[in-house]
């Protein structure tokens, strides 16, 4: 990677004796800001640490002497340096005047967007998410040289505050042949976008920092014209946008939606749940934790509806190493594949990057959703239940939440799926099934056993298991002593706590009026056995410590 920082321009409109220690520093090339604020001393800030620049406090002159040489501080309180990529903002008090600095060095790494390559060869929108300071605008600077220079788009940036492109008339070199428009006022920036659709024709448009309702709802505009977006917005991950009521349209929007009592049951949910109410803006998600991790969504819908479930998405782990090859570490979207091996790790050279890096990508990554309609996805679950010998279950009336805490719990060889297509063996609560013609029309026809449960507590749905891993034979694959195994960690695991809590209940807390506490138990266990007690009318709390926390039972 090339790196471009025309520090010493910055350095040229600080106070001599700041300037002259940057000069010297053995770090200088790591450093991020230079924060100035009078009555403090001169401080540096590097990526991991923070030092002062010299025992001499700032004073009113000092300040003066920077900003004499700056360029006009805009609406944000930001400045630049003509033709260099570093930003200045200030500090006021109630009356206007400046009391403190902050110099955030401006740098063009070339070679960093190697690692999505394929996707922005997929011509998909894509957003960048990331704390302030990760690299955004480090990366969205260099997507754009890429875009306008190597795959020959027309590009326009538009530049809220000079950061992408550099401050003055004439864009820094290390856009390419994008052009970029500036923004006069930021509260602007969404006027100046849709003006850039309807003058310019642009193929792709770039955004810094959306931030307000009214960016998002021009975002959302420019998309439905046909236009390729690149983004970036604050937010640590994907989730931070879901609870993000301002820019939440860029993922679709959220909404409360009440299901009809049959859709519930078939769901396993309740009745009022959160649901996305449209489409994306964006298609893409990235979530850059470093200049060298980026975890990718490449479909921020599926990955939006899983969070809303409250499951894990498909994701993307993707890492630049030391020797500049891009490493690939894809994890399944099944909770039962939450171990410490969750991730398959693929390596690409980058001397095979530019030509072959979308094909490996696609050859690699297995990203199994809810649905499994396409040849594709029925072909990756092929190659799934061939390597990992699960049964693939699909739940009616059941309440999935609890399904999949008891298969974790247990590490059950099953795997949930929401298509009756894919699906092994069907679980469902036993009225249900009988007023079901077609699902059982369904399993008729596909040779899928029907396995039953009389209620939706944890305890049915652990009996229905247990018998489940006994009875099912439909994978050929699935080895006796794997299901004999399984079937001894419910009995053991689970049968054994509530068997102690039945007697408890019944021979001492009853007959002897006693508070009783139960032997220490994980979260799935003492649920159980909470849902026990309460059919013997009693009351019950966990206490203790999450390593020692237990079941405390209270007489009547």
């Amino acid at each position: 990677m090339l790196l471009a920082d025309d520090l010493n321009q910055l350095l040229d409109v600080l106070p001599p004796f700041i300037s002259e220690t940057l000069h010297k520093h053995p770090r200088r090339e790591q450093l991020i800001e230079i924060v100035l604020d009078i009555g403090r001393r001169p401080e540096a800030r590097f990526a991991n640490s923070t030092e002062y620049l010299s025992y001499r406090t700032i004073v009113w002159q000092d300040l003066d002497f920077t900003l004499k040489r700056l360029g006009k501080f805009s609406g944000d309180n930001r400045a630049g340096i003509e033709k260099t990529l570093h930003r200045i903002s200030s500090l006021r008090n109630r009356q206007g005047t400046v009391i403190g600095l902050t110099c955030r060095i401006g740098r063009a790494v070339f070679g960093t967007v190697s690692i999505i390559r394929d996707l922005l060869e997929n011509k998909k929108s894509i957003l960048l998410l990331g704390k302030p300071g990760v690299g955004k605008t480090t990366a969205i600077r260099e997507i754009a040289r890429v875009l306008s220079d190597s795959m020959k788009k027309r590009v326009i940036i538009i530049d809220t505050s000079n950061e992408i492109a550099g401050d003055g008339d004439l864009p820094h070199p290390s856009i390419g042949k994008a052009r970029r428009m500036q923004v006069s006022n930021p509260q602007n920036q969404h006027a100046v976008m849709i003006e850039a659709v309807e003058n310019h024709m642009p193929e792709i448009i770039i955004i810094d920092e959306i931030g307000t309702e009214l960016e998002a709802t021009a975002a959302r505009t420019i998309a439905e014209r046909g236009v390729q977006l690149i983004g970036t917005a604050h937010g640590n991950a994907l989730e931070n946008l879901i609870k993000n009521p301002t820019i939440t349209d860029l993922i679709g929007g959220i909404q409360y939606v009440t299901l009809g009592d049959e859709e519930a049951k078939r769901r396993g949910s309740a009745k009022s749940i959160l649901e996305r109410k449209a489409s994306p803006t964006f298609e893409v998600a990235i979530e850059i934790h470093d200049s060298k991790t980026w975890i990718i969504h490449d479909n921020i819908a599926n990955s939006v509806d899983s969070f809303l479930r409250g499951q894990i998405p498909p994701l993307q782990k993707r890492q630049l190493t030391p020797k500049q090859a891009i490493q690939i570490r894809c994890q399944i979207n099944y909770n039962m594949f939450d171990t410490d091996n969750r991730y398959q790790t693929n390596s690409v050279k980058r001397s095979s990057v530019d030509k072959k890096q979308k094909k490996n990508v696609l050859l690699n990554k297995i990203s199994l959703n809810d649905d499994w309609k396409t040849p594709k996805n029925r072909k990756v679950e092929n190659r799934i239940r061939k390597q990992a010998n699960y049964i693939f279950l699909y739940a009616y009336g059941i309440n999935t939440q609890e399904l999949k805490s008891l298969i974790r719990t247990f590490r059950l060889p099953i795997v949930v799926t929401k298509e009756i297509q894919s699906a092994t063996a069907i679980l469902g609560l036993d009225n249900l099934v009988k007023n079901n013609r077609r699902l059982r029309n369904i399993s008729h026809s596909r040779k899928i056993t029907i396995h039953t449960t009389h209620g939706n507590s944890l305890i049915q749905i652990a009996s229905a298991l247990r018998k489940l891993v006994k009875k099912v034979t439909i994978l050929p694959s699935i080895k006796k002593q794997t299901i004999r195994k399984t079937s001894r960690i419910i009995n053991k695991e689970l049968l054994t706590p509530l068997e102690e809590t039945r007697l408890a209940i019944e021979e001492i807390s009853i007959p002897e009026n006693k508070i009783i506490d139960l032997l220490p138990q994980d979260y799935a266990v003492r649920k159980l056995q909470h849902e026990l007690i309460k059919h013997y009318q009693l009351r019950s709390v966990s206490v203790g410590e999450e390593a020692n926390r237990r079941i405390r039972i209270y007489p009547d």
